[in-house]
This record gives C-alpha cells, sequence and structure tokens, in this order.
C-alpha cells in the first residue's frame, strides 16, 4: 500500500506533496531550459568548481613550475623527457538536495505552503542536475528523525528523492497535525550534510531559515570549505501582492497574532543575506512555470568551467 493510501491526510493542493506533481516538473524544467534566458540575478550564482579534479585530460611535455607529483611515469620513460598529467574536473555532478520541512515551514498564505513551494523548487532543480548527467540525493529535515536518500543518477534517482520527500512532508504534517509545532534549530540536521555529500558536491538549501540555532553559520562555513552550498530562501506574504486586510497567523510556539497589510509593501530583493551567504529568495506564490524560468536563470544548464 502506498503511503498516500495509508495516510488520513487529506490530499490537498499546495499543502500536501504529490509524487505525480512533482514528477511533471521534469517537463516544466525542459520547457524552461528551452526557453529564451533571463537576465543574471544581482550577484550571480556561479557554481565554484574546487580542486584540481582527477580526470587526466591530457599528458604534455613538463615546463619549469608544473608540479612534480604529477609526472607521468609511463610517458616519461617511454620517451625518456619529463611529462606531467593535467587535470580536469570531474563531470559526476551530484547534488544534494536539502528540504526544509520543520513546522515553521508548513504554513502560506497564497498559492501554496513554504514547505510545498521548497519541495517544488528542489524538484525543478534536481530534474535539471539529473539531465545534465549528474546525480541527485536528498536530506529532508523535520521535528522529527530526517529522511536521508543516497545520491543516484537518471531519472530513478530523482524518483527516489521525490519518494523521500513526499514521505517527510507527510510525516511533518502528521506531526504538526499532533501538536509539534516547535521547530528544531535548523543547525543540527543540517550538519548532516557533511556526512552525506562527498567532497565538490553541490547542496541546494531551500528553508525559510527560521530558528537557525547556534552554531547556524559555522555549519554552514564548514560546508563551504569543500563543497558547494546554495541557499534559496522560500518566503511568502509578499506586501506588493497581498490585498490590504489583517491577516491571521498562528506562531510556532502556538500563539496566534494578526498581521495589518496595506497592500503598499516595498519590493522584496532577489538575493537575501544569510550569514554572510547569498540566498535566491524564492516567493511561494509564483506558479511553477515562474518558478522554473527565475531558477533556470539562477542555476544554468551549463555549469561546467
Amino acid at each position: 500500500m502506498s503511503a498516500a493510501a495509508a495516510s488520513p491526510l487529506p490530499d490537498t493542493p499546495g499543502v500536501t506533496l504529490s509524487p505525480d506533481g512533482l514528477i511533471a516538473l521534469r517537463q516544466v524544467t525542459l520547457k524552461a531550459r528551452g526557453e529564451p534566458a533571463l537576465a543574471n540575478l544581482p550577484g550571480g550564482f556561479a557554481t565554484r568548481r574546487k580542486g584540481h579534479g582527477q580526470e587526466v585530460a591530457d599528458v604534455r611535455q613538463y615546463v619549469a613550475g608544473d608540479d612534480i607529483r604529477h609526472l607521468d611515469r609511463g610517458t616519461t620513460a617511454r620517451t625518456g623527457e619529463l611529462h606531467v598529467r593535467q587535470f580536469q574536473e570531474e563531470r559526476d555532478r551530484i547534488t544534494i538536495l536539502v528540504a526544509d520541512f520543520r513546522p515553521s515551514m508548513l504554513w502560506g498564505i497564497t498559492r501554496a505552503f513554504r514547505s510545498v513551494a521548497a519541495a517544488e523548487a528542489l524538484a525543478l532543480i534536481g530534474w535539471q542536475a539529473v539531465e545534465d548527467g549528474g546525480r541527485t540525493g536528498l536530506l529532508a529535515i523535520t521535528s522529527g528523525p530526517p529522511v536521508i536518500v543516497p545520491p543516484r543518477g537518471r531519472a530513478r534517482g530523482m524518483l527516489d528523492v521525490i519518494g523521500g520527500m513526499v514521505r517527510a512532508h507527510r510525516a511533518a504534517l502528521q506531526g504538526a497535525m499532533d501538536g509539534d509545532t516547535a521547530d528544531p534549530p535548523l543547525a543540527g540536521p543540517l550538519s548532516r550534510a557533511e556526512r552525506i555529500a562527498p567532497r565538490g558536491a553541490e547542496l541546494i538549501i531551500a528553508s525559510g531559515f527560521d530558528t537557525p540555532g547556534d552554531g547556524f553559520g559555522e555549519v554552514l562555513s564548514r560546508l563551504d570549505r569543500d563543497r558547494v552550498p546554495r541557499l534559496m530562501a522560500i518566503t511568502d506574504a509578499d506586501g506588493t501582492r497581498l490585498p490590504r486586510g489583517d491577516y491571521p497567523v498562528r506562531l510556532s510556539d502556538g500563539r496566534h497574532i494578526r498581521i495589518a497589510l496595506d497592500g503598499t509593501g516595498a519590493e522584496a530583493p532577489d538575493l537575501l543575506d544569510i550569514e554572510g551567504f547569498r540566498a535566491l529568495r524564492v516567493d511561494a506564490g509564483q506558479s511553477v512555470e515562474d518558478m522554473a524560468r527565475r531558477l533556470a536563470a539562477a542555476f544554468p544548464p551549463d555549469r561546467a568551467p
């Protein structure tokens, strides 16, 4: 029996995650890739390729200043002259999708919960990664145990990731319905990414970054040493889009407050600062088509050096 059939939660668009919906985003990704590129976002999001890599690209004669550790012994012995190997970055790209499904993400006042928008954005990027020949994995963070899916390639890998996101999101919603509304600090479960993601991997972190916890900045800095963390700040309640009025909001501690919006809020910036790292702002109220075009500009398909 599937998780969807076993769960008492109703399948409500924008509230629950549908595996069919996330699978269908593959076609949305392919369409966005084929459209004219949007203007680059301010500050750029170019991926850094770290290290020398281990794939041998060429063998050539030694010249003064070359690293002696790269000597090619076979060619040197055969020709009687020093030769060195030239290396390139490996093409086996690994992308770990980090989905924040903690209680603070389980709300929204427009098209979808922030948690649903986070899953959609990650699925769009994940489909793009496997289309480029890479491998994708998952770290889904909830108020309970995280859901981890090891990286795999091709469509099979993304289907495993989608299954993991759907299971984790249903567990998060069930926990909130059972009264589990307090956010655990993000720093703790995020540090697990150091064990999941190999060196050189790309980490796409989709979160509202509520309750980051002590040491959150240090965790990001450690990840940045040997991996490439990319942050997406999932937002909602854009004052420029919502009509004027009072909006009831329940906080993570159970308190209820009302937020008054006058409908004349300032335009939200494209990039936010999270502990010194740039975070791409993703609006949960956007359609998935608009989201796909925006992410295609921020994460261009050809990220090879």
